[in-house]
């Protein structure tokens, strides 16, 4: 059975698109921007979903695409959690004189999850990094990967893993 609607892909109950076959792009989620130095650097060991506090300015400039991830991080402090470095541009038709692209932002997650992040991050010595930011459902969410750092042999590896993949794309479509 699909579901289709004019001016999106049809969508199956499984929710993959008809077309290309992978997950379907509805108006409930869209991905504004994702962290690829961060899949590359780091071990993602968890993955956890988060909400952020913005300005009505911040989220017009999220949703028109002027938002990097590329230099943030994710740190505790005073039971709390903030993005920190992510950089969000002035939104253009913004009438605000003094704007920080870069200001930290509070991320809004259970204390409970708050608790468990900040407490595998001292003990073991890992560290949160943002994975991407998309909108759901019309409001911002950043993905916080709980990460351990890579060392340079095993950056190598996943060079030399994606070029085995490219080539055997090639051969592929080559046939």
């Amino acid at each position: 059975m699909r579901f289709c609607r004019s001016n999106l892909p049809c969508v199956t109950l499984d929710g993959m698109s008809k077309k290309n076959k992978g997950p379907a792009q509805t108006s409930d989620f869209q991905v504004v921007v994702t962290n690829k130095k961060a899949r590359f650097s780091y071990q993602i060991l968890e993955v956890i979903e988060a909400g952020i506090v913005l300005s009505g300015n911040e989220i017009k400039s999220i949703r028109a695409g002027g938002v990097s991830l590329s230099e943030a991080y994710v740190r505790p402090s005073d039971g709390e959690i903030f993005l920190i470095g992510a950089h969000i541009n002035e939104y253009e038709h913004s009438s605000l004189r003094e704007y920080n692209p870069t200001r930290s932002r509070k991320l809004l997650l259970h204390k409970r999850e708050i608790r468990k992040l900040t407490a595998r991050v001292e003990q073991r010595g890992l560290t949160m990094v943002p994975l991407r930011l998309y909108l759901k459902r019309g409001r911002a969410k950043v993905e916080v990967g709980l990460a351990k750092g890579k060392a340079a042999p095993d950056k190598r590896r996943t060079i030399i893993d994606r070029e085995k993949q490219r080539e055997a794309a090639r051969a592929m479509r080559r046939g």
